[in-house]
């Protein structure tokens, strides 16, 4: 069994920073990837950035240059920082472990946690 522990969501100005971090208790060993998915209103579920235990990443179009994913290893805990945020960033961020760099099947999901962008 696995739990992931999110946390990092908040409210900031347009052009500001936020740091969500995912810390997974128990074994993960099913899983070769984590990242995040997002929900914005109106839009689709994206998957916003993912990570491999090989260190590949993956990022959405509209995140590429903003966002960066890194993990660490000792920690079971993945981080994204994002960068120059946007209002339509605005949303519900989920973390998540699966497989590959778009988090497939099998997966697991975590909580999720708002992101508010203003103006």
């Amino acid at each position: 069994q696995v739990h992931l522990v999110g946390s990092g969501g908040g409210l900031v100005q347009a052009g500001g920073s936020l740091n969500l971090s995912c810390a997974a208790v128990g074994s993960i060993a099913s899983f070769n990837a984590m990242g995040w998915y997002r929900q914005v209103a109106g839009k689709q579920r994206e998957l916003v950035a993912a990570i491999t235990t090989n260190g590949i990443t993956n990022y959405a179009d509209s995140m590429k240059g903003r966002f960066t994913i890194t993990s660490d290893n000792a920690k079971n805990t993945v981080y994204l920082q994002m960068n120059s945020l946007k209002p339509e960033d605005t949303g519900v961020y989920y973390c998540n472990a699966g497989q590959g760099r778009y988090l497939g099947c099998p997966y697991v999901w975590g909580q999720g946690t708002q992101v508010t962008v203003s103006s």
